[in-house]
C-alpha cells in the first residue's frame, strides 16, 4: 500500500491551498526515500516527475509547479507565466497573483516560508538558509509582493520544519557575522561546546519578519535533524557520511 504524502498546513494560511511536505509518500528508493524533491542542475529523473505530481496533487490539483536554481541569495522574482526546469532563475524567492502556478520551494534544513495577502491576491515562498536570511530575502519577498498589489499590513506568513537551534550547531566565526549585523541578534545563540554556539534559525526568521511589519507570522515548530522518518536533512546526511541527502518541497497556490 501507498504511504500518503506527509502534508504540514499553517493555521496562518487557512483558505491558501498550500503545504510543507515532508519525505513520505514518494517513489524515490535508496538513502533519499521516498518524497526526494531532486538536486539543482541535475535533470528530471522518471522519479521526480512522479514525486513532483504526487505533490501537487496532495496540494493543489491541476496546477503547474514553478520552481528556482537556488543559490542562497536574497532575490526575489515574480511569476507571471511558468518557465521550463532549465530556465529556472537564480533566485530564492518567488510571488505571483497567477491563479493556476503552484511556487514551489526545496529545502533541506534551510527554512521555508510561505506568505499570502488573501485581499490582494497575491502569495509569495521563500527559501531562508542563514544566508539568505541574513541577507535579506524575507524582505525582498515582500517587497516583491508589494509590487504586485500587496500591502504589508495583509500579509501573513509561515515558517515551515527546518533545522532546531538544539540541533544547529555553529562556530564563533558565523555568529560574528549577525553580530556585525545587528548586536542583539546575539539572542538567536545559546552556548555550546568550546568556541561553539546553537542558533535559532527560526526565531530569527520570525524576527525578520516581524520587523518588517508582518502581524500574523507562524512557526511550525519541526526540526528536520531530529526527525529522520519525516523530514530529509543535509547536515543529519552529512553527520552520518551518508553519500547523499534529499530535499523536501514546500508548496503555495491561489487555487485550492
Amino acid at each position: 500500500m501507498t504511504e500518503p504524502v506527509d502534508v504540514l498546513r499553517a493555521r496562518a494560511l487557512d483558505g491558501i491551498a498550500h503545504g510543507f511536505l515532508g519525505r513520505r509518500g514518494g517513489v524515490s528508493t535508496g538513502e533519499t526515500a521516498s518524497l526526494d524533491m531532486g538536486r539543482r542542475g541535475r535533470p528530471p529523473t522518471p522519479e521526480l516527475i512522479e514525486n513532483q505530481r504526487r505533490a501537487i496533487a496532495a496540494v493543489a490539483p491541476g496546477t503547474e509547479l514553478v520552481g528556482l536554481y537556488q543559490v542562497h541569495s536574497a532575490d526575489a522574482v515574480t511569476v507571471i507565466e511558468p518557465w521550463t526546469d532549465a530556465l529556472r532563475p537564480h533566485a530564492d524567492a518567488l510571488v505571483t497573483n497567477r491563479p493556476g502556478l503552484t511556487l514551489g520551494i526545496l529545502t533541506a534544513d534551510c527554512a521555508p516560508v510561505l506568505f499570502a495577502d488573501r485581499q490582494a491576491g497575491v502569495i509569495g515562498a521563500a527559501h531562508a538558509g542563514w544566508k539568505g536570511a541574513l541577507g535579506g530575502v524575507t524582505d525582498s519577498t515582500i517587497a516583491a509582493m508589494e509590487a504586485l498589489g500587496a500591502r504589508r499590513e495583509n500579509i501573513v506568513a509561515a515558517v515551515g520544519p527546518c533545522i532546531a537551534r538544539a540541533s544547529y550547531e555553529v562556530d564563533e566565526g558565523f555568529r560574528t557575522r549577525f553580530a556585525e549585523f545587528d548586536p542583539a541578534n546575539d539572542r538567536f545563540f545559546t552556548p555550546g561546546r568550546a568556541g561553539h554556539h546553537q542558533f535559532d534559525l527560526e526565531a530569527y526568521v520570525v524576527h525578520r519578519l516581524a520587523a518588517a511589519g508582518l502581524r500574523t507570522v507562524e512557526a511550525l515548530g519541526e526540526d528536520t535533524y531530529s526527525q529522520p522518518d519525516r523530514f530529509y536533512s543535509f547536515r543529519r546526511a552529512t553527520h552520518r557520511a551518508e553519500p547523499d541527502y534529499g530535499r523536501q518541497i514546500t508548496l503555495v497556490s491561489l487555487t485550492g
